[in-house]
């Protein structure tokens, strides 16, 4: 039995003695008239009232803990980086983005062998990713929630510019199961190495 069942047992027969002891009482110094039997009703009523108090409090104290144990598993927040040597692309087709540096997963939802992100509990989430690359070749990322495109990032190859950077971010609706990446865009190409391209994100509520 737990505690707070015990704890409004106990309240309960507290409150029965203290009946049961005036009643005897009254018993054994006089008789017993049709009044005392409305002052033991009212007491009756009083003990119930306060026993349903009781059992309100004892359900709206579960209720919290259920609740604070519930927020306790809803920490879930993650950021990865690439790790490799040199430029990561570009390719013919579109890839996703492996980002195998694991720096924080909390709750374990991103995967680091798949660069793949499952939602383990519904909720509203957000979402950020980053990349550095160079300029002789165009950089296009873009995330994608269940294999549609819901954000991206785009810049043009240039000839002037050693290097380049962008990022975006979203915020989306999530139901358990749904699964969150970044793609490559075809002909594309990040610098993997250093940490510079990164992919984040975490439960808001």
């Amino acid at each position: 039995m737990n505690l707070p069942l015990l704890i409004l047992l106990f309240c309960g027969l507290t409150v029965a003695q203290d009946v049961h002891e005036n009643v005897t009482e009254k018993t054994e110094t006089q008789p017993f008239f049709p009044s005392d039997m409305c002052d033991l009703q009212r007491k009756i009523g009083a003990m119930k009232e306060r026993l349903a108090a009781l059992a309100n409090r004892l359900k709206n104290s579960e209720k919290l803990i259920e609740d604070l144990k519930s927020k306790e598993k809803r920490d879930i927040i993650f950021s990865a980086a690439t790790d490799g040597s040199g430029s990561f692309g570009p390719f013919n087709t579109d890839k996703t983005l492996v980002y195998q540096s694991v720096k924080t997963n909390i709750g374990n939802a991103y995967n680091q062998h798949t660069g793949v992100f499952t939602t383990p509990v519904s909720g509203t989430y957000y979402f950020t990713f980053f990349y550095h690359a160079l300029g002789g070749h165009p950089a296009h990322l873009f995330l994608q929630k269940n294999g549609h495109v819901v954000a991206q990032t785009y810049d043009h190859k240039s000839q002037h510019d050693g290097a380049d950077n962008g990022g975006n971010a979203v915020i989306l609706q999530l139901q358990k199961g749904d699964q969150v990446f970044v793609r490559l865009g075809a002909h594309a190409h990040i610098w993997a190495p250093h940490h510079y391209t990164t992919f984040s994100g975490f439960l808001i509520h």
